[in-house]
């Protein structure tokens, strides 16, 4: 029979719905982050998070869009694809763009599908906990594919909710935000995230919560939290929403670097001989003659 390696830190090894489930119940707080591409998918692997997402929120930290509405469905498994390649232990999520999914079940499905087979996701995530959300999810679950629910503030429908500001501040909307969450619940999703709405109404909604809840700007009481990449490290103009928490200042590195190389250039200090290639003078002779 083959051998089986068990790493010295179980944490390595692979993510799997199951142990999300334990953690929940062993109240092991779970780690989320946002990753792009390769080189933020090797980060992340490296930091020993437990689950990355693909978000459509890629649209304007990578690709330039200013929401998250405009990007295309081939473009966002683009990223995946790269991300997938840079990942080992945690489980990845695809998020489906918008326009992808809401027109019926059988869209939901197939693009669920695409997420799965050509990027290697093991799951996918849709917005909202409306009457539509609700069924997609459902569907998308009978179909094999595991579904992470999203509500509070959900960018693809910011407009529809007044603009990017937090949800649930007042009784009624915090009702429809506790609705939402525990259809998404009950639809079939093993795990929601709850965006931008007051930490005691998160508090009172995880009462009813059995799957585990990420959240991002919802206080502590959720089961685990997520941060979009370029924020948390700063590698974008602005700090960001309320809830971010930035750990670094990558974009101003980055500039300082650029331009450090950007002058050492313009002042001939770069190349220096000892970024240069050498070849025997006997040699050199033979080729100048």
């Amino acid at each position: 029979m083959p051998t089986v390696r068990i790493p010295n830190d179980a944490s390595r090894l692979p993510m799997t719905l199951p142990r999300l489930i334990e953690m929940k119940q062993l109240g092991e707080p779970i780690v989320m982050v946002t990753a792009y591409d390769y080189p933020s998918a090797l980060a992340v692997d490296t930091a020993g998070v437990d689950l990355v997402l693909v978000g459509d929120s890629g649209a304007m930290t990578v690709l330039g869009y200013d929401s998250t509405v405009p990007v295309e469905l081939d473009e966002l498994l683009m990223l995946a694809k790269a991300v997938r390649r840079g990942l080992k232990t945690p489980f990845l999520v695809g998020d489906l763009p918008f326009g992808s999914y809401e027109v019926s079940d059988e869209q939901a499905v197939q693009t669920a599908f695409r997420f799965v087979k050509e990027a290697g996701c093991d799951a996918v995530k849709l917005e909202g906990g409306g009457t539509t959300s609700v069924a997609r999810a459902q569907a998308i679950t009978r179909a094999g594919i595991p579904v992470m629910g999203h509500v509070g503030l959900t960018p693809q429908t910011a407009t529809a909710l007044g603009g990017y500001r937090a949800q649930g501040r007042n009784a009624e909307a915090a009702k429809r935000v506790h609705a939402e969450a525990v259809a998404l619940q009950e639809a079939g999703c093993f795990s929601i995230v709850f965006e931008a709405i007051p930490s005691a109404v998160a508090e009172t909604i995880m009462r009813d919560m059995q799957v585990p809840v990420i959240g991002i700007g919802a206080g502590p009481s959720t089961d685990g939290q997520v941060l979009v990449f370029h924020d948390l490290l700063g590698i974008r103009e602005g700090r960001g929403a309320k809830f971010v928490k930035r750990y670094a200042d990558l974009l101003d590195e980055m500039v300082a670097g650029v331009a450090a190389y950007a002058a050492d250039v313009r002042e001939r200090q770069y190349p220096a001989p000892e970024h240069g290639y050498t070849m025997p003078p006997e040699e050199l002779e033979r080729f100048r003659s």
